[in-house]
C-alpha cells in the first residue's frame, strides 16, 4: 500500500498544472467526480428538485437579500458562451420607482398584445395559464432582473467586436439563471413583454445592449396557486439512438 500511494503521488506531481496551448495559457481541469453507484441517485435527487419548480406570478413582500441575488446571478454567469464572450448584462432592480415605471410602460405594451396582436389560437393557448395585461407581480417582488444581450463589445481604444452566439448564449444564461432562482428557495417566471425597448430607456442601457428577458424574482406569497398543467413525458420530448 505505501509503494502504491508513493507512486500515485509520483504520477499526480508529474502531470503539469498549467499548460500553453496555441500560446494561451491552459488550467488543469479537477473533475468532480460521483461514484458511479450514486450517479443515478444523485440525478434523480436534481430531477426531482427541478421537477418542482413552477412558474409564479403571485409575489410575497418578503425580502430577499442582495448578497442572494449577487449569488444568483454570478451563477447564471457560469454559463458557456460563444468563444467565451459571456455576452449578457443582468440588471438588478429593487428600486420600487423604477419597478413601477417598468410595471407601466409593460402594460402598455401588454394591452396592445392582448387586444389585437395576439391572434385568438394564441389567446386560447394562454386561457390556462390566467394571464391578462395586468402585471401586479412588477412591483410586488422584491427584485426584477432584466437580462440584455450584448450584441457586439467596445474595447478599451473604443473599437467594435461582435460577439458569437449571442441568443444561444444568454438562453442558456437565463435556464440556469432559473435554476439558481428555484435552488435558492425563491420563485420567479419568464415576462417578455413584446416589444421590450421600453427596457433599455427605463433603465439606461447603452447601444449595444438588447433587453432579452425580464425576470420578477423572490419568495412565493402565502397562498399561491399555479396552474394545473403537467410536463411532456419523456417519450414526447426526447429520442434515444443506441
Amino acid at each position: 500500500m505505501l509503494q502504491l500511494n508513493l507512486y500515485l503521488n509520483i504520477m499526480s506531481a508529474a502531470v503539469e498544472k498549467n499548460k500553453l496551448i496555441n500560446g494561451y495559457k491552459h488550467s488543469l481541469y479537477e473533475a468532480v467526480s460521483i461514484p458511479e453507484e450514486e450517479l443515478l441517485k444523485t440525478s434523480n435527487q436534481f430531477l426531482e428538485h427541478l421537477d418542482k419548480r413552477r412558474s409564479v406570478r403571485e409575489f410575497s413582500d418578503k425580502e430577499v437579500s442582495k448578497e442572494a441575488i449577487e449569488n444568483i446571478i454570478k451563477s447564471a454567469s457560469t454559463a458557456p458562451s460563444g468563444a467565451h464572450k459571456q455576452p449578457w448584462t443582468f440588471c438588478a432592480i429593487s428600486n420600487s420607482e423604477l419597478k413601477s415605471k417598468i410595471r407601466e410602460a409593460a402594460e402598455v405594451e401588454e394591452l396592445e398584445n392582448y387586444s389585437g396582436r395576439m391572434s385568438e389560437s394564441w389567446l386560447r393557448d394562454l386561457a390556462p395559464l390566467g394571464t391578462t395585461m395586468e402585471k401586479p407581480f412588477l412591483e410586488e417582488a422584491p427584485w426584477l432582473i432584466v437580462i440584455f444581450k450584448k450584441v457586439y463589445e467596445f474595447d478599451e481604444t473604443g473599437a467594435k467586436h461582435n460577439n458569437y452566439y449571442v441568443n444561444e448564449s444568454v438562453g442558456i444564461a437565463c435556464g440556469m439563471l432559473i435554476t439558481a432562482i428555484h435552488n435558492a428557495g425563491l420563485v420567479t417566471l419568464t415576462h417578455t413583454p413584446s416589444p421590450m425597448n421600453f427596457l433599455t430607456k427605463v433603465l439606461g442601457r447603452p447601444a449595444n445592449e438588447r433587453p432579452y428577458l425580464l425576470m420578477p424574482v423572490g419568495y412565493a406569497k402565502n397562498p399561491a396557486y399555479v396552474p394545473d398543467i403537467q410536463r411532456k413525458e419523456l417519450d414526447k420530448i426526447s429520442q434515444f439512438y443506441e
